[in-house]
């Protein structure tokens, strides 16, 4: 029996307030099955994007490795993108899933394709969920699968209560919102008032 293929390493952590995760490893290649990916590095807690999955290995007789997961996305930033499934000899791998938003902002990074399979494709990893205001991520692509079926498309990413929205939208819709009480509020002009005033 053939020995196992190494599975990639995790990407490191960004910075405290700022920083991208690291990638994750790709799984090494195996005469029956490929190595898994490594999970991409969280972001910074404010800014920059999650680490990028590790890519599946090769698995030469059997199956692809399955993509590593993306990094965690920080406050205002994207989660990492999931690594793409290993190619394999009957079955593809399937691609990793997208990093989540565990903040307010973040958005979910997409999910990683899936390996192709002499036999069947792999399945389109998922797409990581939004935070409050962010959109979630798209489904990775399904594998190709030459002599049987091609993999599922990855399921998207849910998305935020106010998807896209962020802080800059908010912010723009409080204002809009203020100027419309503003010309609700407002005076008629003094000449109006006395006139008003001399038939009353």
């Amino acid at each position: 029996m053939s020995a196992a293929a190494g599975n990639g390493g995790a990407g490191g952590r960004a910075g405290l307030l700022s920083g991208t995760g690291g990638a994750g490893g790709h799984g090494g290649t195996g005469h029956t099955s490929g190595g898994i990916g490594g999970t991409g590095g969280a972001a910074g807690l404010l800014s920059g994007a999650g680490g990028t999955g590790g890519t599946g290995g090769t698995g030469l007789w059997v199956d692809g490795g399955h993509g590593g997961d993306g990094g965690a996305a920080g406050l205002f930033s994207v989660g990492g993108t999931g690594g793409n499934g290993g190619a394999g000899g009957d079955h593809g791998g399937t691609g990793g899933a997208g990093g989540h938003a565990t903040t307010l902002f973040g958005s979910g990074g997409a999910g990683g394709h899936g390996g192709s399979g002499d036999l069947d494709g792999g399945n389109g990893g998922t797409g990581g969920s939004a935070g409050l205001f962010g959109n979630g991520g798209n489904g990775g692509n399904g594998g190709a699968g030459l002599s049987g079926n091609g993999g599922a498309g990855g399921t998207g990413g849910a998305a935020g209560l106010v998807g896209g929205g962020g802080p800059v939208a908010s912010a723009e819709l409080e204002a809009s919102t203020a100027g419309r009480r503003r010309r609700r509020t407002r005076r008629a002009p003094l000449w109006r008032r006395r006139r008003r005033r001399q038939r009353g």
